[in-house]
């Protein structure tokens, strides 16, 4: 029966392989994006263009919320 079943879903193994790919795409980009290194890196910058008068208050304020949020987030296995 495993024969016969792999057969009649061959046609889809490409769809599968992208399904696949696109999610340790997801995966990998997650990781970094929530990577504490990562973040640290982009609330210095983000004081660096404030300082330096590139972004107004307003805008710091919720970029640097956003930023701590995500800091402060707890490191989780999944998803």
């Amino acid at each position: 029966m495993g024969v016969l079943k792999g057969l009649l879903f061959l046609p889809l193994a490409p769809v599968q392989g992208v399904s696949w790919i696109a999610g340790v795409l997801q995966d990998a980009a997650e990781a970094e994006m929530y990577d504490p290194a990562v973040l640290r890196a982009r609330l210095a910058a983000l004081h660096r263009a404030y300082d330096e008068g590139e972004i107004d208050d307003e805008r710091f304020e919720a970029a640097e919320e956003r930023l701590l949020d995500l800091l402060d987030r707890p490191l989780t296995g999944g998803r």
